[in-house]
């Protein structure tokens, strides 16, 4: 077996925090691949999690978006043919909500429902004014197994609990220069605004310190929320619906809307141009709220959060289970036929 058909396991990253946080949890490292097509831009850490030899690439420098992240899928599939099971992994914006007590740090899962894959490519559908918001693209879901793993791992956290804080600060043990920037920052820090309170255009301030923050910490401006108690998981995973577009998600009414009507939890930028090319599952630390306010406090924390629950699920999954998925390349080739045969 060549170096490169040792790899199962396709992991993506957008930007170099959710890369480093997906390195951090590596069980062991593995020396950089052999040979990659002439075509392929991506740079690769190989390594392996459990039992799984996984392929991490990340998004080039500045670049975001769903064509972006179509085009990283498409390069690793031509250098590593053997990847069977994809992952999306990384930070998100939450979509909080009377149903949905979403806080910072916290995880959102892309799980299907009803007709929906687990991830809504919101930019593909149409707002017609006063009426509800239309969707006129639909995505794949994520393979079988992997639903089968998520199902498997909710029921072990909701029956022990999980310990990803633990995991996440045995990191910090080894790796100490990795504290400053991805430890759990202060609960102070964690400020929902009422949707109507807008950030002040060309205020650079971050919202996350009260000292510096334009909109500071009064309680007429907040969403009151109680602490969670030592009974309560703390970050909580929660499932659903993840909306993806090109753009960034920073408007609080029009995330209302999105939760309220297609019951959307978290926004991202990137999972929508996988699913149909690379399907995967996605996983998404929340590091802000999706709103007009600055808050960059979070993010090393919630790639952090987002990483340890992809090893725990990944350590759930047989070996022999991941042999027995289609490739994702003949996947997609025979999805391509069939579209073909359909045609004529």
């Amino acid at each position: 077996m060549s170096n490169q058909d040792k790899y199962t396991i396709g992991w993506i990253c957008a930007i170099s925090t959710e890369l480093v946080a997906a390195q951090a949890f590596l069980d062991e490292k593995h020396e950089g691949p052999e040979y990659v097509s002439p075509k392929d831009d991506n740079d690769y850490t190989l390594g392996r999690i459990g039992r799984h030899n996984v392929v991490i690439a990340v998004l080039p420098n500045g670049e975001y978006g769903i064509s972006s992240a179509t085009s990283v899928a498409r390069d690793m599939l031509h250098s590593f043919p053997n990847i069977r099971l994809g992952l999306m992994v990384g930070i998100g914006g939450g979509a909080p909500s009377k149903k949905h007590d979403i806080r910072l740090g916290d995880i959102v899962v892309s799980s299907p429902h009803d007709r929906d894959g687990g991830v809504l490519q919101y930019d593909f559908g149409k707002t017609i004014q006063d009426q509800s918001f239309q969707t006129t693209g639909f995505l794949n879901q994520p393979p079988r197994v992997l639903r089968a793993a998520v199902n498997g791992l909710k029921a072990q956290y909701e029956s022990d609990g999980h310990q990803l804080d633990n995991a996440i600060n045995g990191i910090f043990e080894t790796k100490k220069r990795l504290r400053k920037n991805y430890m759990r920052p202060s609960i102070r820090t964690d400020r929902l605004y009422q949707s109507g309170v807008v950030h002040p255009q060309n205020d650079g301030a971050d919202c996350a310190t009260s000292c510096a923050a334009s909109c500071g910490d009064d309680p007429s401006t907040l969403v009151s929320r109680l602490e969670r108690t030592e009974e309560e998981d703390n970050p909580v995973i929660h499932y659903g619906t993840i909306a993806s577009a090109n753009q960034l998600m920073k408007d609080a009414s029009v995330r209302d809307k999105l939760a309220a009507e297609k019951n959307v939890l978290c926004f991202e930028m990137e999972a929508a141009g996988l699913m149909n090319n690379f399907p995967c599952l996605v996983i998404r630390g929340i590091c802000d709220y999706s709103d007009s306010h600055k808050n960059k406090e979070w993010q090393g924390y919630a790639a952090m959060t987002a990483a340890a629950y992809a090893k725990d699920l990944l350590c759930r999954i047989v070996p022999n289970k991941v042999e027995a998925e289609k490739k994702i390349g003949e996947v997609l080739s025979g999805q391509s036929k069939d579209i073909s045969d359909s045609s004529h």
